[in-house]
C-alpha cells in the first residue's frame, strides 16, 4: 500500500506504519499483561488463599475458592458495556487508562486485606468485592484492547499485531506462575500461605501503576480520526448489528470454555498430580504456558496469509476430538515430560482460537460500536461459560463425574465449530478494510452483508 493510499485510509491521517504499530501494540498490550496477571495470580495462589480466607477444616474450601473466581465473571458484561460505551465515545486510550486504574486499586486492597482469623467472614466479603471490581475492569479491558490493537495494526498484519493481546493475556498467567516459582524457591509453603500471596497481589498493583503511566502517552487508534466520532448505543447494537453480536458470542463460546479448561484446569490437574514433588508441577505449567505465549504471533501471522477461518475450524475440529482424551488421560500421567508434552500439544490446538479471536471479533463491527460490540459479545459468553469452567470442573471432580464435564466442554467447542464452518467466510471484506481504505462504515455494504471473520 502506497503512502498516498494509507493517508487516504484514515481520511487524511496516515495509517500507522510498522514502527508506530509496534510501539502502540507494546503500550496497549502491557496493560493487558498486568490486568491478566491480576486475574490469574488468584488461580495460581488459590491453594494458599484458602487458609487465609476460609476457616481451617472447611471441606468445601476448594469449591468456594473457585466459586469466587467464577463470580467475578458476572461483572464482565457490565464492565464491557460501561468501558465499551466509554471507549467508543471518548476514545480507546482513556478507557484503557481507566480500566488499569480500577484493577490496580482492587489488587492493592486484596494484598492488604486481613485474614479470616482476624476479621472473620468479612475477609471473604472483601475478597469477593475486590474480585468483582477486577471482573468489571477486565470486562472493559478485553473489548477495548482488542479494538485498539486491531485498529492500530498495519493493514495486512492485523492478525499478527492483534495476536499480542493473547501473548500478554497468557503472559499474565506466565508471570503469575513465575511469581509462584520464585516464591517456592525462597520461601516455605507456610510463608507463602502467610504473606507470599500478598506480595504477589502487591506486584500486580505496582505493575498496574507503571502501565497507567505508559498508557497515558500512547496514540489513539483509527477511531480517533474517524470523522463521525460518535458512539453507538446498546439499542443500535441490538437492532443494527444483532447478527454480528450473536456471532461474537458464539465464536467465543467454545473458545472460552476450551481456554479455561486447558489453561486453568490443566495446570491444576498437573499441580495435583505432582503435589508431593516440590516445584515439579510449577515448572511443567510454567514451560507449557511460555510455549502457549510465544506461538500466538505465529498463529496471527498465519491467519494474515491464509485467512482466519482455517485456524478456527482447525481448533474446533481438534478440540472436539481431543478434549475428552485430555481431561481423562492427563490426571493419569505421572511422568513430568509426558505431562508437559500433553499440555504443550493441547496449547497448540488452542492457539487456533486464541491467536486470532480478538481480530475476528473486531472485524465484525464498525468503529463507532466496535468496543461495545466486541466487549459485550465476548463478556457474555465468557461469564456464562468460560469463567464457570473451573468451578464446574471442581464440582464434577468432587462428584466423580469428570466424564460429564469432558462431554460438556466438547459440546461447547462443537457448537462454535458449526459457527466457524457455516457462518464465517474466509478473507471477505470487513469493516476495518473499509475504514482503512477511506470508506465510512455506513458505505461498507460488502462488510455488512458478509459478516465474515476476514
Amino acid at each position: 500500500m502506497s503512502k498516498a493510499m494509507t493517508a487516504e485510509a484514515t481520511g487524511g491521517a496516515q495509517a500507522p506504519g510498522i514502527r508506530r504499530a509496534v510501539f502502540n501494540t507494546i503500550r496497549g498490550s502491557l496493560g493487558n499483561l498486568v490486568e491478566w496477571y491480576d486475574v490469574y495470580v488468584y488461580t495460581v495462589f488459590a491453594s494458599y488463599l484458602q487458609s487465609s480466607f476460609f476457616a481451617e477444616g472447611e471441606p468445601n474450601a476448594g469449591i468456594y475458592t473457585m466459586a469466587i473466581f467464577a463470580v467475578t465473571f458476572v461483572m464482565r458484561p457490565i464492565g464491557s458495556w460501561f468501558f465499551g460505551r466509554f471507549a467508543d465515545k471518548h476514545g480507546r486510550r482513556p478507557a484503557l487508562v481507566f480500566s488499569i486504574s480500577v484493577m490496580a486499586a482492587a489488587s492493592l486492597l486484596i494484598a492488604i486485606t486481613p485474614t479470616v482469623e482476624t476479621i472473620g467472614s468479612a475477609a471473604v466479603v472483601i475478597l469477593v468485592l475486590c474480585r468483582l471490581l477486577q471482573g468489571f475492569a477486565t470486562g472493559g479491558e478485553y473489548g477495548t484492547s482488542a479494538t485498539y490493537m486491531s485498529e492500530a495494526a498495519t493493514p495486512g498484519l492485523r492478525g499478527f499485531f492483534s495476536s499480542f493481546q493473547y501473548v500478554t493475556l497468557v503472559g499474565g498467567h506466565v508471570l503469575a506462575q513465575l511469581t509462584l516459582l520464585i516464591q517456592q524457591a525462597v520461601l516455605t509453603d507456610e510463608q507463602i500461605a502467610a504473606f507470599g500471596w500478598r506480595i504477589a497481589f502487591g506486584i500486580g498493583a505496582v505493575g498496574a501503576l507503571v502501565v497507567f503511566w505508559l498508557r497515558r502517552s500512547m496514540d489513539e487508534s483509527l477511531q480517533e480520526t474517524d470523522g463521525e466520532r460518535r458512539a453507538g448505543s446498546m439499542v443500535e447494537l441490538f437492532t443494527a448489528y444483532p447478527k454480528q453480536l450473536l456471532l461474537c458470542f458464539l465464536i467465543t463460546l467454545g473458545g472460552t470454555v476450551a481456554f479455561y479448561t486447558y489453561s486453568v484446569n490443566g495446570p491444576l490437574i498437573v499441580k495435583s498430580t505432582y503435589a508431593d514433588e516440590g516445584m515439579t508441577a510449577t515448572w511443567i505449567n510454567f514451560a507449557a504456558l511460555v510455549l502457549l505465549m510465544v506461538i500466538q504471533p505465529l498463529g496471527g501471522l498465519l491467519s494474515d496469509k491464509i485467512g482466519r477461518k482455517p485456524l478456527l475450524v482447525g481448533f474446533g475440529v481438534l478440540g472436539v476430538l481431543w478434549t475428552y482424551t485430555f481431561l481423562t488421560l492427563l490426571p493419569q500421567i505421572t511422568t513430568p515430560m509426558a505431562s508437559f508434552l500433553m499440555l504443550a500439544g493441547t496449547y497448540v490446538i488452542l492457539t487456533g482460537y486464541t491467536s486470532i479471536n480478538a481480530i475476528v471479533k473486531a472485524e465484525l463491527f464498525p468503529s463507532h460500536v466496535r468496543a461495545l460490540g466486541v466487549g459485550l459479545g465476548y463478556a457474555l459468553a465468557n461469564s456464562m461459560f468460560g469463567g464457570t469452567s473451573p468451578l464446574i470442573y471442581e464440582a464434577a471432580k468432587s462428584r466423580d463425574v469428570l466424564d460429564a464435564f469432558a462431554i460438556y466442554v466438547t459440546i461447547a467447542i462443537g457448537i462454535s465449530l458449526l459457527v466457524y464452518v457455516f457462518a464465517l467466510r474466509n478473507k471477505a471484506p470487513t469493516f476495518l478494510d473499509a475504514e482503512q481504505a477511506g470508506r465510512g462504515p455506513s458505505t461498507n455494504r460488502a462488510a455488512r452483508e458478509s459478516v465474515s471473520a476476514g
